[in-house]
């Protein structure tokens, strides 16, 4: 058969998506995916097409992709946990100050906050933003408050306390209301909802860590080239978790696909670090000697929501003398994004870090969509690949018991 009448060879690939602290359903990933790859795939040269899974809902969508000479189909499903930050996030202005008090005591108290602080300035700064923005606004309200008392206080005596307690209520309820431009309560119900157990897995979170795990052990049972499960900020933890999981379960890998893991935009230290996360540092452990499993950790420094070029698994105070993994690596913002991209995102930090996911106008070894839907497993794509210079590797937490 000549090769002009041979059929076009097929790679497919499933991937299992895992998002960070997010309360936007999964079709927000799909119409990225969509945006993000077409203009990835103009600028590389290759093509990719994107379409929805009429069958499965919007958790699932479908990419065929020709890229060097291969014709690669990827079927994309989105674990979702967005009800559960949904429900984490729907508690009162008192109980979101009460919750600040909370989260800035486990991180102080515990000596974390200082060791993340000497680890990366970048993503501990991040996280005091909501608590200073958080007392800031509370202090307008006061000044406020203070300000109405002082107006009427010879009308109304002591019952001007009620229109100014009021008043102060008005503006920290407009604060709220505005909170889509200025995120003070959603990153602060992000780190609360992380450290409100001290590193504990909360059993509705535990519950869907064993469903994530159970969809990724089905894939394992099918016909695939490549099992690729990707975790993007604080879903690169759950990530761990669950293929830890999966690996202590599997009967098998002789006849599975390539089982890989790709953690972006990493926080595993916001974690790691504290007192009880025993479960964590062992699944760290476990995953960094796996020789059924290729993980791949990618961040730039240029992302200050992330703890950059810090090997989890190191930092964290649990790497043995076998580690293999994860490769850390980096997204090289500088060089894989233009001046003039670079400028129209420098202030714009959140959408910094889900560049990953997005395209790159000069693009390097790291290419979201390559590796999602190219003809190459993980392993095969960054074989011989030496981890990037830059990488930290020094013990950096006081707490590193690992429990079975």
């Amino acid at each position: 058969m000549s090769s002009k009448n041979r059929p076009p060879q097929i790679f497919k690939r499933r991937v299992f998506y895992i998002p960070g602290y997010d309360p936007f359903p999964p079709r927000r990933y799909r119409e990225l995916y969509r945006k993000e790859g077409k203009e990835q795939a103009e600028i590389s040269g290759y093509s990719i097409s994107v379409s929805a899974d009429s069958v499965s809902g919007s958790n699932n969508w479908h990419v065929t992709s020709v890229q060097e000479g291969v014709e690669v189909q990827t079927e994309f499903e989105v674990l979702p946990w967005s009800d559960i930050v949904q429900r984490s996030m729907s508690g009162s202005i008192l109980v979101t100050y009460i919750q600040m008090a909370r989260t800035v005591w486990t991180y102080v108290s515990t000596g974390v906050f200082w060791r993340l602080m000497r680890l990366r300035k970048g993503p501990v700064l991040a996280a005091l933003y909501p608590v200073v923005m958080l007392i800031l606004q509370l202090l307008i309200a006061i000044l406020i408050a203070l300000s109405i008392y002082a107006l009427i206080d010879t009308y109304m005596g002591e019952l001007a306390i009620l229109p100014a307690a009021l008043g102060a209520y008005c503006s920290l309820f407009w604060f709220r209301r505005i909170d889509n431009r200025l995120f003070a309560y959603y990153l602060l119900h992000d780190y609360a909802y992380s450290s409100r157990l001290r590193g504990v897995v909360s059993p509705e979170l535990n519950d869907r860590l064993q469903l994530f795990s159970k969809r990724i052990n089905e894939a394992l049972s099918t016909e695939l080239n490549e099992v690729l499960i990707v975790g993007h900020s604080s879903g690169a933890h759950l990530g761990v978790m669950a293929l830890a999981d999966v690996l202590r379960k599997h009967d098998g890998f002789r006849n599975s696909p390539s089982l890989s893991l790709l953690t972006l935009g990493q926080v595993i230290p916001m974690l790691a670090f504290l007192p009880k996360a025993h479960r964590l540092r062992k699944d760290l452990r476990d995953l960094s000697i796996g020789s059924n499993l290729t993980w791949v950790d990618v961040s730039a420094p240029g992302d200050g929501c992330t703890f950059a070029l810090c090997d989890p698994v190191a930092v964290s105070g649990v790497a043995r003398q076998e580690q293999k993994w994860p490769l850390v690596l980096s997204a090289a913002f500088t060089q894989t994004l233009s001046a003039e991209r670079l400028k129209t995102l420098r202030w714009r930090f959140f959408r910094l870090h889900f560049q990953y996911l997005c395209a790159f106008d000069r693009p390097g070894d790291y290419d979201y969509f390559r590796i999602t839907a190219g003809p190459l497993t993980l392993r095969k794509r960054f074989e011989g690949r030496a981890p990037s210079q830059s990488r930290i590797t020094r013990t950096a937490s006081k707490y590193t018991s690992v429990r079975a």
